[in-house]
């Protein structure tokens, strides 16, 4: 796959409080050298519910991190040393540490995680807030005015 390089510079010049969109961009941009491993799912659960499903077969949970920080979701794996060596004949099974980013959307927050049968599920939900969401304005009102006492 063929990587853009996108120079935006010149949106931190001439824009004011674009930064964030910019290095969502970038971000974006630069999360797509992501290898395919761990395997994951992006599932719509409703209108406002998300969850992420990521495969960590041979992993435990004490060997992974998840962490949100400024939109952003990341999922670490550190396979703790095994003292003792196996020989394998076939080792299909891939044991080896990842960190995975998801861009995450204004407004969305991590619910929960949990483990199951070798499956990592993160659970997201989107909460806009009341001053964020759409309002019906009814012609003809004055709400400056009906707020102001005498």
């Amino acid at each position: 796959m063929r990587t853009i390089d996108f120079d935006l510079s010149p949106l931190y010049r001439s824009a004011i409080g674009f930064d964030r969109i910019a290095s969502m961009l970038e971000n974006i941009n630069h999360s797509g050298n992501q290898n395919g491993y761990p395997p994951y799912n992006i599932e719509l659960l409703d209108q406002n519910s998300y969850r992420i499903t990521m495969a960590v077969a041979g992993f435990r949970e004490e060997e992974l991190d998840v962490e949100s920080r400024e939109n952003m979701l990341t999922v670490k794996g550190k396979k703790a040393e095994e003292k003792a060596e196996c020989q394998y004949l076939y080792q299909g099974i891939a044991e080896r540490n990842f960190e995975r980013r998801f861009q995450l959307a204004d407004y969305v927050r991590i619910t929960a995680a949990s483990m199951e049968n070798g499956l990592l599920h993160i659970d997201l939900v989107r909460e806009v807030p009341e001053a964020m969401k759409p309002r019906k304005i009814t012609i003809g009102s004055h709400p400056l005015l009906e707020n102001e006492t005498d």
